[in-house]
């Protein structure tokens, strides 16, 4: 084990009225059987409708020029892990323990979906999921790779949709998890859910998005603003293979095919970029009162990530640690972009970062660590040789 004094991993609530944000009652009890099937199965059309176009979104962005050959790669890789996603889209569709599209706010894509424990023996924790998707193919289906076996292990997982770009920019996106955070804490009681275990967890650019709503959040905090939810409400922030550091990646971010006009749309500009830089917003003297609420921060990143380099957690956790935040780094050897969230899950069995993830929640709870301990493990979903080829393949 290794890192900077850290270790080191080793070797539905239907959608009818997008007005009414109310989400308590699931309209699943209240159909016949054939009828809740049939909207499932629109729900599924539908959703698999979008999550195409976000493919094709991305395409169209990387398809040009020199990005020709990403684009062909990243057709290749979804093709590779395509087994193992269908099978996870079979229990997502099929699980009667998932509340779909959970209505959160206004805009079309204010949705999530609530993975529940079968058991309801008392209040359960919770984490509220942000995926990435280089800000453009963002999707909480996606969520589901972590959620299921999450649930499995006695914790709910929401897992947050938000607007995408061209959809929209980062402002839209920062505002879209922060208004699904604040929804998660009002609402999570009424689903099992403890409101006083709330964790929040990134991935990617959902570790961005999300670090930038918390950073925002305990600004507004510590200068009394009014506010909707706390942050004093998340006990920890999980981040894999997060971005915090806008303007020290920008040109990596154009030498791997991320067109730096791109990034700067997506960012509202190069004078955002600071902005939209959790990194760089908690060095500012102005920050010290919102960063001494902020939650135990702990960041996952491989050392074989070569879309975001493992230097941007490990400056990120240094500058917390300057300034007085409980931070932490698990450094994952040989580990690229996706393994941390796509081919590990996909792998099934152990894994250092699930494991830490429910040990850590868990932690404390003789009663819950022994349900883990009976939990069935996760299954492979997917044959070690196409994920071997997918991680050659993988663009990201």
């Amino acid at each position: 084990m290794k890192t900077t004094n850290t270790p080191t991993f080793g070797s539905g609530t239907r959608r009818r009225n997008s007005s009414n944000v109310s989400p308590v009652i699931n309209s699943d009890q209240c159909l016949p059987r054939s009828e809740s099937f049939r909207l499932d199965l629109i729900d599924a059309a539908t959703e698999t409708y979008l999550i195409i176009g976000l493919i094709f979104t991305l395409i169209s962005y990387l398809g040009v020029g020199r990005n020709k050959t990403r684009a062909i790669s990243l057709l290749v890789y979804t093709s590779l892990i395509s087994p193992g996603l269908l099978k996870v889209a079979y229990q997502f569709c099929l699980s009667t323990h998932i509340r779909r599209s959970v209505v959160y706010g206004d805009q079309p894509r204010n949705r999530l979906d609530l993975f529940l424990p079968k058991d309801k023996d008392g209040p359960k924790p919770v984490i509220i999921f942000v995926t990435g998707g280089a800000w453009m193919i963002g999707y909480k289906g996606l969520g589901a790779l972590f959620a299921l076996p999450l649930a499995e292990r006695d914790i709910i997982v929401a897992s947050l949709d938000y607007r995408n770009y061209p959809q929209g920019t980062i402002s839209d996106m920062v505002e879209d998890i922060s208004q699904g955070i604040s929804f998660v804490c009002k609402n999570i009681a009424e689903y099992g859910g403890d409101p006083n275990r709330i964790y929040v967890m990134g991935q990617s650019a959902g570790a961005h998005i999300s670090s930038c709503v918390l950073f925002q959040q305990a600004i507004k905090e510590s200068k009394g603003e009014t506010i909707s939810w706390s942050v004093s409400q998340i006990k920890a922030y999980f981040g894999l293979s997060g971005v915090y550091n806008l303007p020290s990646l920008v040109e990596h971010f154009d030498s791997r095919g991320f067109h730096r006009s791109i990034l700067l749309s997506i960012m509202e500009g190069e004078e955002s970029l600071k902005r939209f830089s959790p990194e760089i917003l908690i060095e500012d003297s102005s920050a010290v009162n919102a960063v001494s609420i902020f939650p135990h921060v702990i960041l996952f990143h491989g050392t074989a990530d070569y879309s975001i380099p493992a230097d941007a957690s490990i400056s990120f956790v240094e500058s917390l640690k300057r300034i007085g935040v409980r931070a932490e780094l698990k450094l994952c050897n040989g580990k690229s972009h996706t393994d941390l969230f796509v081919q590990n899950a996909l792998r099934g069995g152990k894994d250092e970062v699930f494991d830490y993830i429910v040990d850590y929640i868990h932690g404390g709870d003789a009663d819950a660590l022994a349900k883990v301990a009976t939990a069935p493990p996760r299954k492979r979903l997917c044959p070690e040789p196409m994920l071997m080829l997918a991680s050659m393949f993988s663009p990201f």
